[in-house]
């Protein structure tokens, strides 16, 4: 567990967090505005439970994914609410394929772009040739 981890009572600061996944206090902070955590508070603290920092893996992992902050409020909504996991399961089966082909279309335009660029670059090169070349 790292430094600075309460590991008897496992909470956590705001700065704990933020160290162990490498994010800001205000990341943290933007992500609790948006329903995604919800910590308990003490005073003007914020006291963050295993919960939360399970949470915010999540938050993390589905970002990685290229979830919406929405799409993984759904997610969680429906952990939340149907422990079970299938209905939460089914959500993010149909969120990532719908990534996936959003993902698979940028990467065809991505190669058709870059054969256009290199027929373009070639084009280029032979009429540099041409206009170098001395004429007779």
């Amino acid at each position: 567990m790292p430094p600075g981890f309460m590991s008897s009572t496992k909470t956590y600061t705001i700065s704990d967090l933020a160290k162990h996944f490498d994010l800001t206090t205000r990341a943290i902070r933007f992500y609790e505005s948006e329903g995604l955590l919800l910590p308990k508070r003490e005073k003007n603290r914020r006291i963050y439970d295993e919960k939360d920092r399970i949470r915010l893996k999540l938050i993390l992992r589905g970002k990685r994914l290229g979830f919406t902050l929405s799409e993984i409020k759904t997610t969680m909504d429906l952990y939340d609410n149907q422990p079970n996991e299938i209905a939460q399961l089914e959500y993010v089966l149909r969120v990532i394929e719908s990534h996936r082909k959003t993902l698979e279309q940028k990467h065809n335009d991505i190669k058709n772009t870059l054969t256009d660029m290199d027929e373009m670059s070639n084009k280029l090169m032979t009429a540099l040739d041409n206009l170098s070349k001395p004429t007779r």
